[in-house]
């Protein structure tokens, strides 16, 4: 079973959504300019892995919303990427981004299911480059 590990909210202004969530939630919000993103910890993590220290709980992330990525996206874990989205499009669904890395974290992708959802996907990587 795949499970829920991240969510994602576009922002027209990410300055403006850092400072509604932040003052909404007190979220903490790490800007990752280099990435044009920002980390978003709802829930305390450990500070070596990043990972959330209570069972089930999620962080997520905030992005410049453009082209398919215009609504908040849940992503789902998996062991392959690439062999989800096949999956995926055998079922009716489509690939919107395909396997991308994040140099030292992992890979992420972006899909569209039969309903017009736009939802991710991530696999754990320390040697994605």
């Amino acid at each position: 079973m795949s499970g829920v590990v991240h969510f994602e909210i576009p922002a027209d202004d990410q300055g403006r959504a850092r400072g509604f969530y932040g003052a909404a939630f007190d979220w903490r919000l790490d800007v990752l300019p280099e990435l044009q993103y920002t980390n978003v910890v709802t829930t305390p993590v450990d500070e070596q892995t990043q990972q959330p220290l209570e069972p089930g709980a999620i962080n997520g992330g905030m992005f410049q919303r453009e082209g398919d990525l215009t609504h908040p996206i849940i992503t789902i874990d998996v062991d392959d990427i690439d062999a989800t989205l096949d999956r995926i499009a055998s079922l009716g669904g489509s690939v919107v981004l395909a396997k991308t890395a994040i140099p030292g974290m992992g890979y992420y992708g972006y899909f569209r299911d039969t309903e017009g959802n736009v939802l991710g996907l991530w696999t754990t990587a320390a040697d994605a480059a």
